[in-house]
């Protein structure tokens, strides 16, 4: 297999070679879509005889439904491995913590769903013991409140899972569109996660990386939580390949996570979803700006602007709950996430949803699924298609340093006091606030210039002025 096949006569062209390699796309329906492509070339005057532009040739046959858009665009960079096993990939999602994880079609039952890959140059020993530890974690678990593992295998030396795919956008994508949600459908939202995370704590399990981009959001407003493979079961951290690291996203970690990464619960989790629901309701991460250790201190010595900061309507009912899932004590802290989805019950409304929503299109061109060292084998060097830069897509394992915060901590910032919900009030707001009343000296001069007769007070002007000279 070449990754730029030479086309074999003068009528073919990159993508119709690529096509017919790839499988997806049968001589029929080639044919087909060249003589559409020779129509409308003629309606724009061309000759009958004229080349067929691959750029033509590809938007056909996305908008014959022969093709994605994601499989057109690599098939027009003559990249011909568009499957892992019986499925094929209809599109790039994003990067996750273990590996990339594309959209996928079965073959046979057509039915779509997520995959997540393992990358030949991760397939390290340890890699693979961790890759191996998700698939049978997920294949335990069956909550409609949690993404269900549909499948798992390899191609070539490449290991993949088979995930439910979920259609919408993650919660971190949608705040970063619509801006800070309504209480209810944020309210919604964390209730259908805390109930995903009660089915996995009650399994003994603890996911360790709870955070918006793991919660995954329906048009309808549902939500379930994805990357549980994450975890580690609770009762058996000491053979869990992590035990005594880190493991989590530094805007969502529980101070136990940081100070004793050996004795984590699933309190540890109803941290990590508090700090969820304050970045869902406020548009903002807890303690935005500053470099990974400031924010690892913050966690455990600070508490954030109170949440009515940004956004004033909030019910001082409602910020109990999010201050007591994030107390920093875990004896303090709400019990459960059982006990968290009742709190909620009231804000959380059946009926909101979010309307239609989808990922943004990365302005990058997405990857390739990846070849086995077999395959790569076959492909000449100077062959190679470059990959393209995956920066923009969604990441599920790092939130940005600062969500929509600034890029530094203000000494203003770092300066609070802590109020009876158990956030801080600000004392001083970072920006200029309003006038509220006037001062003692501008409503003396007021008065006085009411009072007396403008002769007289012009003179009084011009006394003071020569007595400063």
């Amino acid at each position: 297999m070449s990754a730029n096949p030479m086309p074999a006569n003068a009528d073919d062209s990159l993508l119709r070679t690529s096509a017919l390699i790839s499988g997806l796309v049968t001589m029929e329906k080639l044919d087909y879509a060249m003589r559409v492509a020779r129509h409308r070339q003629s309606q724009q005057g061309l000759a009958a005889d004229a080349p067929v532009a691959d750029s033509l040739l590809a938007e056909i046959l996305v908008e014959q439904e022969t093709l994605t858009r994601y499989q057109a665009e690599q098939l027009l960079l003559g990249r011909t491995k568009l499957n892992l096993g019986p499925y094929w990939i209809t599109d790039f999602i994003g990067e996750g913590g273990m590996g990339q994880v594309f959209k996928a079609e079965h073959q046979v039952m057509g039915r779509v769903c997520a995959v997540k890959v393992l990358p030949g140059a991760r397939a390290t020993d340890a890699s693979r013991e961790s890759f191996a530890r998700e698939i049978r974690m997920q294949a335990t678990l069956d909550c409609p409140y949690l993404v269900r593992a549909f499948d798992a295998g390899r191609d070539g030396k490449v290991h993949f899972l088979v995930t439910e795919y979920v259609p919408g956008m993650d919660l971190r994508r949608l705040v970063k569109s619509r801006g800070p949600l309504p209480v209810q459908q944020a309210a919604k939202i964390i209730t259908h996660a805390a109930l995903g995370l009660d089915y996995a704590h009650r399994k003994g399990l603890v996911h360790r990386d709870v955070k918006p981009g793991n919660i995954l959001v329906t048009p309808e407003g549902d939500a379930k939580v994805s990357d549980v493979g994450l975890a580690g079961f609770a009762h058996d951290l000491m053979n869990d390949p992590r035990a005594g690291k880190i493991v989590g996203t530094t805007d969502y970690l529980s101070p136990e996570q940081i100070r004793t990464p050996l004795e984590i619960k699933p309190s540890s989790d109803i941290y990590s979803l508090g700090c969820t629901l304050y970045y869902a309701v406020c548009g903002k991460v807890p303690f935005p700006g500053g470099d990974t250790a400031s924010k690892l201190r913050r966690h455990i010595d600070e508490t954030p602007w109170h949440p009515r900061k940004f956004a004033p309507d909030i019910t001082e009912e409602f910020v109990d709950i999010i201050a007591d899932m994030m107390e920093k004590d875990p004896r303090k802290r709400i019990s459960s996430a059982a006990e968290v989805a009742s709190r909620l019950e009231p804000w959380a409304v059946d009926s909101v949803g979010v309307g239609a929503v989808s990922a943004m299109r990365s302005p990058w061109m997405s990857p390739p699924p990846p070849l086995s060292e077999e395959e790569k084998s076959d492909y000449r060097a100077d062959e190679l298609p470059p990959l393209s830069d995956s920066s923009n897509a969604i990441s599920q394992s790092q939130e940005a340093t600062s969500e929509g915060g600034q890029s530094s901590q203000t000494l203003t910032e770092r300066n609070l006091k802590l109020s009876g919900s158990g956030f801080s009030e600000p004392t001083v707001t970072p920006f200029i606030s309003p006038p509220t009343s006037m001062n003692t000296g501008m409503v003396i001069a007021l008065t006085v210039a009411i009072c007396l007769p403008p002769a007289l007070l012009v003179g009084a002007i011009l006394g003071y002025l020569v007595a400063q000279r």
